[in-house]
C-alpha cells in the first residue's frame, strides 16, 4: 500500500487548479494585481496610437513652428504613456511578487503541517528526502509561476490579444489570413506541450530521488565513514543526479524545440501581414503613421507570443509540481481523532491500561503478525516490565498504546477509555516516553528539555534536569543550558542524550510512563544514577519498562515475558526465575556473563 497515491498524469495545466484554495484568501490582492496588469498592458497598447499621431500629425505639418509645437505635444503624450506604463508595471510586480511569496509560504506550511500528522505507516512507504524535495523544489516552481510567470503570461496575453484586435481593425483582410496561419501554429504546440509536461514531472521525480539519497546518507555519516563507503555513496548520488540531468535535458530539448517553432512560425505569419501593409502604403491605401502603428503592434504581438511560449513551459513544469504537492495533501492518515472524542477521567495514582485480545500486523508486513491475541491489564501506579527476545512484540505494545497504529483485532484502553474513542492529543498528553534512541533537536539544552512541556519555566526545566542527573554535565557545557547541541545532539555522548530525553519525559509529568530501554546508552555509574531518578519518577504513576538487560527490571511489580507476539509468562523476578521457563533461560544467559 502506497502512502501517496499516484494519479494519471494530466495533459495540460489544469493541475494548477489545486492552488485555488491557497489563492482564494487573497482575492482582493489578486483583483488589484489583475487591475494593474491590465492597465500596464493597455498603456503598452496605447503607445502605437500615440506614435501614429506623432508621425501623421507631428511630422506632416507644413509650418516649422507648428511642427515643433506638435512634436512637443506628441512627445509629452508619449512620455505620459511611458510613465503610466512604469507606474502600473511596478504596482503589478509588487502585487504578484507578494502573492507568490505568500501563497508559497502557505503551501509549504500546509504540506508540512499535513505530513507531520501522518501515522508511521505513511513513513514506511515514503522517503523523507522525497517529502523534502516536494517542500523545497516543487514549492519553488509554484512560486515562480504565481509570483512571476503567471503574471507575465496574463500581461502578454492581454497585450497580444489587444495588438491582434488592433491589427484586425486596421487591416482586417490581411489579419484574417494571419490568424488562419496562427491556428496552424497552435495545434502542434499543444502536442509538444504535453510532452514537456510529462518530462517535467519525470525530471522533478529524479531530483527527488537524489534528495532522498542525500537525506539518508547525511543522517548516517558515522556509519558510512566507518565502513569506508564515502566513494560508493558519492557514486550513488552522482548516478542519481546524472539521471536527473539527462531527464532535464530531454525536457529542455523538447521545450527549446517548442519555443523555436512557435516564435519562427508566428514571426513568419506576422511578417506576411507586415509585407501586405507595406504594399498598402506603396499603393496609397494607408498612411506612413498607420504603417508605423502596424509595425509596433506586430512587434508587440510577436514578443507576446514569444513570452507566452516561455510561460507555457513554466506552467507545465509548475503543473507537475502542483500535482506532487496535491498528492501529499490528499494523503489521509488511517489514524485520526474521532469527531466526538471521549474524555479521560481524572487520575491521581497513575493510569490503568488494558490490552484485550489484541492482534496486530504492520501494514508493510501483512503476513507476519507482531501480536497475537495478547491480553494484559496494568493497575494504576503499577510498574510492569516487558522482556523477551528481539521481535517478540514489546515495542509494538508501546506503539499501540500511543495509537501510532490501530489494532487488527481487540481493544487497547487507558483508564477505561478505548484509545480509538479519544482524541490523539488527549491520549498522547497522558503518556511520556523515553525511547531507546534519544532524539535531540537542533536547539539548546534548555529547549530540548522544555519540549516535554512547552509552557514550563526555566526553574521547572532545571529541576527536571537535576532529577535526571543531567544538571551537572549541562552546566559544564560552554553556555550551560543555553548551549546549542548541534544536529541530533552530536555534541553530546550517548548517555548524555539519554539523560536529556529522560528529563524531558519527567518534565511532562504524565500519569503513564513508557521506558523503552531507557538506560541502554548509559555507563554503569550513570545507569545507577538515572535508575534511581527513574524509580523516583515512577512514584505515583504507571510505568511500562522494556528492557533487554534483566538486571534493570528485577524490582518491577510484575514482569511480562513475550515471545513471537504472545505473552508466555507473567510474574515477579523470583517467581519467573524459579519457573524454569523463557525468563529463567534469558536470566541464566545474562547473569552467567
Amino acid at each position: 500500500m502506497s502512502a501517496i497515491p499516484t494519479p494519471a498524469p494530466s495533459k495540460n495545466v489544469r493541475s494548477l487548479s489545486g492552488l485555488g484554495p491557497f489563492l482564494r484568501p487573497y482575492r482582493g490582492r489578486i483583483v488589484l494585481a489583475v487591475l494593474f496588469l491590465v492597465l500596464a498592458a493597455v498603456s503598452t497598447l496605447v503607445f502605437p496610437v500615440a506614435l501614429k499621431s506623432l508621425i501623421d500629425q507631428g511630422l506632416i505639418a507644413a509650418d516649422p513652428g507648428e511642427r515643433m509645437l506638435a512634436l512637443r505635444e506628441h512627445f509629452f503624450a508619449l512620455f505620459a504613456v511611458g510613465a503610466a506604463l512604469g507606474l502600473f508595471s511596478a504596482a503589478r510586480f509588487y502585487m504578484v511578487s507578494w502573492l507568490g511569496e505568500r501563497v508559497t509560504a502557505d503551501l509549504r506550511n500546509a504540506v508540512y503541517a499535513h505530513v507531520v500528522k501522518q501515522s508511521p505507516e505513511f513513513f514506511e512507504t515514503t522517503q523523507t528526502g522525497e517529502v523534502l524535495s516536494r517542500l523545497t523544489t516543487d514549492t519553488t516552481l509554484v512560486q515562480t509561476v504565481v509570483g512571476s510567470s503567471l503574471s507575465m503570461g496574463l500581461r502578454n496575453g492581454v497585450m497580444g490579444i489587444g495588438a491582434m484586435l488592433m491589427l484586425i481593425i486596421t487591416n482586417p483582410y490581411v489579419m484574417t489570413q494571419v490568424l488562419g496561419m496562427l491556428v496552424l501554429v497552435v495545434l502542434p504546440s499543444l502536442y509538444f506541450g504535453r510532452r514537456v509536461r510529462k518530462l517535467s514531472r519525470a525530471s522533478q521525480d529524479r531530483v527527488a530521488d537524489s534528495s532522498a539519497i542525500a537525506a539518508e546518507v547525511l543522517n548516517a555519516i558515522p556509519v558510512v565513514q566507518s565502513y569506508t563507503q564515502e566513494q560508493r555513496e558519492a557514486d550513488r548520488f552522482d548516478k542519481a543526479t546524472e539521471n536527473a540531468f539527462v531527464t532535464a535535458i530531454r525536457r529542455t530539448r523538447v521545450r527549446s524545440g517548442l519555443v523555436a517553432f512557435i516564435i519562427t512560425a508566428t514571426f513568419g505569419a506576422l511578417l506576411w501581414g507586415l509585407y501586405q501593409g507595406t504594399q498598402a502604403v506603396v499603393a496609397g491605401q494607408i498612411s506612413a503613421g498607420h504603417l508605423g502603428q502596424t509595425v509596433v503592434y506586430v512587434v508587440i504581438l510577436v514578443s507576446s507570443v514569444a513570452v507566452l511560449s516561455e510561460v507555457y513551459g513554466d506552467l507545465l513544469r509548475a503543473a507537475g509540481a502542483t500535482e506532487r504537492l496535491m498528492e501529499l495533501l490528499s494523503s489521509r492518515s488511517p489514524i485520526e481523532s474521532p469527531e466526538r472524542p471521549a474524555a479521560f477521567p481524572a487520575t491521581r495514582a497513575g493510569s490503568s491500561l488494558e490490552l484485550r485480545n489484541v492482534s496486530f500486523h504492520y501494514p508493510s508486513r501483512p503476513q507476519h503478525p507482531s501480536l497475537q491475541q495478547v491480553s494484559l491489564q496494568v493497575q494504576p501506579g503499577e510498574t510492569v516490565a516487558i522482556v523477551g527476545p528481539s521481535g517478540a512484540g514489546k515495542t509494538t505494545v508501546f506503539q499501540l498504546l500511543l495509537r501510532f497504529y490501530d489494532t487488527s483485532e481487540g481493544v487497547v484502553s487507558i483508564d477505561g477509555v478505548s484509545v480509538r474513542e479519544t482524541s490523539l492529543h488527549a491520549l498522547r498528553q497522558r503518556i511520556g516516553i523515553v525511547p531507546q534512541d534519544s532524539v535531540i533537536f537542533s536547539t539548546t539544552a534548555l529547549e530540548n528539555i522544555r519540549y516535554g512541556k512547552p509552557e514550563a519555566s526555566d526553574d521547572e526545566v532545571m529541576a527536571a534536569a537535576r532529577a535526571a542527573f543531567a544538571d551537572d554535565f549541562i552546566r559544564q557545557l560552554p553556555e550551560g543550558y543555553n548551549t546549542f547541541l548541534g544536529e541530533r545532539g552530536v555534541r553530546l555522548s550517548g548517555g548524555q542524550r539519554q539523560r536529556l530525553s529522560i528529563a524531558r519525559a519527567m518534565l511532562k509529568n504524565p500519569p503513564l510512563l513508557l521506558l523503552d530501554e531507557a538506560t541502554s546508552a548509559l555507563d554503569a555509574e550513570s545507569e545507577r544514577m538515572v535508575q534511581a531518578a527513574l524509580e523516583s519518577a515512577m512514584q505515583g504513576r504507571t510505568t511500562l519498562v522494556i528492557a533487554h538487560r534483566l538486571a534493570t527490571v528485577q524490582r518491577a511489580d510484575r514482569i511480562v515475558v513475550m515471545e513471537h507476539g504472545h505473552i508466555v509468562e507473567t510474574g515477579t523476578h523470583a517467581e519467573l526465575a524459579a519457573a524454569a521457563g523463557l525468563y529463567a533461560r534469558l536470566a541464566a544467559l545474562q547473569f552467567a556473563q
